[in-house]
C-alpha cells in the first residue's frame, strides 16, 4: 500500500511539473507582450493647473443693525403706532401690567368669584395667584380680558397677519379641573 501511495505521489509531482512547463511559455509571451505595449504606448498627461489664490472678503455685517434686535423692533413699532388707525397705537402708549409679562399657555384658570356684582377670575401664574376682571391685560399679545364666566374667559388678541397687518384674534383660557 505504501508503495502505490508513492505511486501515485510520483505521478502527482510529474502531472504538476508538465502543466507548470505549459504555463511558463504562456507566461513568457504575456511578460513579452506586455513589455511591448508599455514601450510603444506613452501616456499624455494634461498638467494640472494652479490653484485660484483665495482673497477673503471682510465681513461688514457687524456694523450693521442685526435684523431680530429689540433696537429694530421698537423702531418698527413706532412707526406702526404713528398709523392714524392702528389698533396698536393704543396699546403701546399705555403701561403694561404684570400678566403681559408671561405666554397664555403659562396661564391656568383655577376659579371663579363674584363679588359685589362683578365677575372675577382667578388665575395661577408661576404658583401665585391672580384675580383679574374683565378689562385687565394679560399675555404677550396684547391680550384684553372681554368676558368672565365661570368656566372660561375671553379676551381678544392684537396679532400680526401673514401679510403684516395687526389684527385683532379673538383667544380664551379655560378652566382647568384640579385632576389635571
Amino acid at each position: 500500500m505504501t508503495k502505490a501511495i508513492s505511486l501515485w505521489r510520483a505521478l502527482t509531482l510529474a502531472m504538476v511539473g508538465m502543466l507548470l512547463a505549459g504555463c511558463g511559455s504562456e507566461t513568457d509571451e504575456l511578460q513579452g507582450w506586455m513589455d511591448q505595449q508599455r514601450r510603444e504606448v506613452k501616456p499624455s498627461v494634461t498638467p494640472l493647473t494652479p490653484p485660484k489664490k483665495f482673497d477673503p472678503a471682510p465681513y461688514m455685517g457687524v456694523r450693521a443693525v442685526e435684523p431680530f434686535s429689540m433696537q429694530k423692533l421698537s423702531v418698527a413699532l413706532k412707526q406702526e403706532a404713528k398709523q392714524p388707525n392702528s389698533l396698536l397705537a393704543a396699546e403701546l402708549n399705555r403701561r403694561k401690567e404684570p400678566l403681559e409679562f408671561y405666554t397664555l399657555d403659562g396661564m391656568t384658570m383655577v376659579g371663579s368669584v363674584t363679588k359685589e356684582g362683578r365677575q372675577f377670575a382667578l388665575l395661577k401664574v408661576d404658583n401665585l395667584l391672580y384675580q383679574v376682571k374683565v378689562g385687565d391685560y394679560l399675555g404677550q399679545n396684547y391680550g384684553r380680558i372681554t368676558k368672565i364666566s365661570e368656566t372660561e374667559i375671553a379676551l381678544r388678541e392684537i396679532v400680526q397677519d401673514a401679510a403684516g397687518e395687526w389684527i385683532e384674534r379673538p383667544s380664551t383660557l379655560q378652566l382647568q379641573e384640579k385632576g389635571r
